[in-house]
C-alpha cells in the first residue's frame, strides 16, 4: 500500500550534499541513517485477483530501514543510498520478501570537464509494472556515465551511455508464462548531448540516443530505437525539485512481424512547495515497455500521478494522492489475437492524516484504493489497502 514516500537520493547537488540532511559523521563520512515502518494494515487482494477468483485479503507490514552516505574525494563526490524493504505478510508467507538496493554516484565537476558515474543494482520481489501483478525474484545491475566538456560559459557538450541487465528467478511465473524466458534481456544506450546550464539552480539537455534491447530467450522481442529528447533538469535546491523531459522515439523490433512505434515519449517527476506549507508532486510517463505476452510483446504506458500534501495546523497535515494509467498493447502480425488492440487502464486514488513528533517522526494513517479495467476479464480487480506508518528521519 502506498505511504509517505521514501526518496532515493536525498537533498545532494554537485556541490555536496544538504547540510540539514547530515545526521552522522565518521571522519571524511557523512550519513543519514534512516528508517520506516512504511505501512502495517491490511491489504484486501493480495494477488490481484478478479471479483470472480475470490481475492485474498491478509495483515501486512513493511519496515524499511536505508541510509544515505557521501564522501568527499579531492575535487569529487560519491553518493551512495543503500536501501532494504523487509516486507510480511501473516498468512501468505509466499509473499514475503527482504527487496535490497543500492545505488552510488560519482561526480567530478572540473572548469572544463564534467564526469558522473552512476552504477546500480537491486535485487528485488517487488512487482515489475502495472502488468505483472506476481512478486518475482528478479536482479537488475548496470549504470549510466556521461562525460561533459565546457565549450562556453554555460554551453556543455558531452557523450552518454547507460547498460542495464535484468535477470529474473529461474521459477518465477506469471500467468502460465515463465518470465525468465520472456523477459531476461540486455539493454544498452549510447548519445551524444548539449546541456545548457540555464540557473545555477537549473539545467537543458538536448540528447540524441541510440539504444539495442536484446533478450536472451526470446529474440522476437528484439528490437533498436533512435531518440531524440530535450530534459530540464533542477537541483534539489531548486525551488521547483526533479526532472521532466519529453522527446521523440523510433522503435524498431526486429521480428518483422512486430510494428514498430514512432512519436512522442515524457517521463518526469516534479515537486514544489508552496509558502513551507503545501507540497505538490507530480510524475509522468509515456513510452514504450515489454510485455510477458508473447502476441502482444509490447505496450505503450501513458500515465500521469500526482499528490498534494498540505500542513493543516501545529503537528497534523493531510496528503490527497491520485493517478491513472494506460496500456495500449501492440499486436504481432499474422497471429490470431482473441483481445486485438487491447488497452488496459489502471487507477488508483487515496490518501492519509499525518501527525510530526519533532523534527523526523511522523506517524501517518492511509487508505488506497486500486482498480483495474481490462478487456481479459481475469485481469480485472479491485483492490483496497489501509493501515498505518510510521518513519523517523526522513
Amino acid at each position: 500500500m502506498s505511504a509517505t514516500a521514501i526518496p532515493s537520493f536525498a537533498q545532494t547537488s554537485a556541490d555536496g550534499p544538504d547540510p540539514e540532511s547530515i545526521r552522522l559523521r565518521l571522519g571524511p563520512l557523512m550519513v543519514n541513517p534512516r528508517i520506516g515502518l512504511t505501512n502495517l494494515g491490511v491489504d484486501d487482494n493480495v494477488f490481484n485477483q478478479a471479483e470472480d477468483q475470490n481475492p485474498k485479503r491478509d495483515v501486512t507490514a513493511t519496515v524499511t530501514p536505508m541510509a544515505d552516505l557521501w564522501l568527499r574525494m579531492g575535487p569529487s563526490w560519491l553518493q551512495s543510498t543503500i536501501r532494504e524493504d523487509l516486507v510480511w505478510y501473516q498468512t501468505y508467507a509466499s509473499e514475503r520478501a527482504t527487496n535490497s538496493r543500492l545505488s552510488a554516484e560519482w561526480r567530478l565537476p572540473l572548469n572544463h570537464l564534467h564526469v558522473k558515474l552512476a552504477p546500480f543494482y537491486t535485487n528485488t520481489r517487488e512487482r515489475p509494472g502495472f502488468e505483472i501483478d506476481a512478486r518475482s525474484q528478479r536482479i537488475e545491475y548496470g549504470g549510466t556515465g556521461t562525460i561533459e566538456l565546457r565549450v562556453a560559459s554555460k554551453t556543455f557538450l558531452g557523450v552518454n551511455a547507460s547498460w542495464q541487465q535484468v535477470d529474473f528467478d529461474s521459477v518465477a511465473t506469471f500467468d502460465g508464462v515463465n518470465l525468465r524466458e520472456a523477459l531476461n534481456r540486455t539493454v544498452e544506450t549510447a548519445g551524444a548531448r548539449v546541456r545548457e546550464q540555464l540557473t545555477p539552480l537549473t539545467s537543458l539537455t538536448f540528447t540524441a540516443s541510440r539504444e539495442q534491447a536484446r533478450f536472451t530467450f526470446s529474440p522476437l522481442r528484439d528490437s533498436n530505437s533512435t531518440s531524440l529528447t530535450a530534459a530540464v533538469e533542477f537541483e534539489p535546491f531548486a525551488l521547483i525539485k526533479g526532472r521532466a523531459s519529453i522527446g521523440y522515439r523510433n522503435f524498431d523490433p526486429l521480428s518483422p512481424g512486430l510494428p514498430d512505434y514512432k512519436g512522442l515519449t515524457a517521463n518526469g517527476d516534479l515537486s514544489y512547495t508552496l509558502l513551507g506549507t503545501t507540497r505538490f508532486g507530480v510524475q509522468f510517463i509515456r513510452d514504450v515497455q515489454y510485455s510477458y505476452f508473447v502476441d502482444q510483446p509490447y505496450y505503450l504506458q501513458t500515465g500521469v500521478s500526482g499528490s498534494v500534501m498540505q500542513k493543516l495546523f501545529g503537528p497534523l497535515d493531510v496528503v490527497v494522492r491520485g493517478g491513472t494509467q494506460q496500456l495500449a498493447y501492440r499486436d504481432r502480425e499474422g497471429v490470431f489475437t482473441i483481445d486485438v488492440n487491447r488497452v488496459d487502464y489502471f487507477h488508483t486514488y487515496g490518501g492519509g492524516l499525518g501527525y510530526h513528533i519533532g523534527r523526523d517522526l511522523r506517524i501517518g494513517f492511509n487508505v488506497d484504493q486500486e482498480h483495474r479495467i481490462s478487456d481479459v476479464s481475469r485481469r480485472q480487480y479491485d483492490a483496497l489497502r489501509y493501515g498505518t506508518s510510521v518513519t523517523y528521519g526522513f
